[in-house]
């Protein structure tokens, strides 16, 4: 899944006001953050393997660390400790935390039985939504489509820079997704690692629309 956790971090802005979109887009994507970290390093692999779902063509053979349940929660409670000891923001950080671990779910839904429990485990888990092309683009989509509007509706602009980068945001989006379904695969594995580094941008992108927006009185 690629765009529908971003569809997340728009939505728990009605639920963390305070939070920046940036930093709500950085716990909604932090594990595909740390993953081609983890790939150009050789901690972890993936094969490029054209067909082996119906929309994505990777093979994710070795991502515990970046993508095991278990690790997942641990970095999801260090995210919300961090938060609070920084922020002391208790509320805030546990729904940074909870949006964190909202990735695993996500990815469970849509991947193959790929997914890891922890380092060493040989189990493999995934309920393969990747194998429906309308399944998938329905819930990534939809999803996304329906942060969109939670945000839109819990927060209003200061600005014009509060209005037209979030539409360019949501169509650079939108057009990411169409080519991660539609396009050619990777052709190697550093590609593709360097390729989910731009990640990356639309964090600094998500802080950058969300400093000249505010939340909407009477949110919390």
């Amino acid at each position: 899944m690629f765009i529908g956790h971003f569809g997340v971090g728009l939505l728990a802005k009605r639920a963390a006001p305070k939070a920046s979109l940036g930093t709500l887009f950085f716990a909604a994507q932090a594990l595909d953050l740390l993953w081609p970290i983890l790939l150009l390093s050789g901690v972890e692999g993936v094969r490029i393997a054209p067909g082996i779902t119906v929309v994505c063509p990777l093979d994710f053979v070795n991502y515990p660390w970046s993508h095991g349940l278990f690790p997942v929660l641990v970095w999801a409670a260090a995210l919300a400790l961090l938060y609070w000891i920084f922020r002391r923001s208790l509320g805030t950080g546990v729904v940074l935390g909870l949006v964190l671990a909202s990735h695993w779910l996500l990815d469970f839904v849509t991947h193959r039985p790929d997914l890891p429990l922890a380092p060493g485990d040989p189990r493999r888990y995934g309920l393969g939504l990747w194998n429906s092309l309308a399944g998938s683009l329905a819930a990534e989509v939809g999803l996304f489509l329906l942060g969109l509007w939670v945000y839109t509706s819990a927060t209003r602009p200061e600005n014009r820079r509060g209005t037209w980068p979030l539409w360019a945001l949501a169509l650079a989006l939108l057009g990411i997704q169409v080519a991660n379904y539609f396009g050619p695969p990777p052709p190697d594995v550093p590609t593709l690692a360097y390729s989910a580094l731009g990640i990356w941008l639309f964090v600094f992108w998500g802080a950058w629309v969300d400093s000249n927006r505010r939340a909407v009185k009477g949110r919390r």
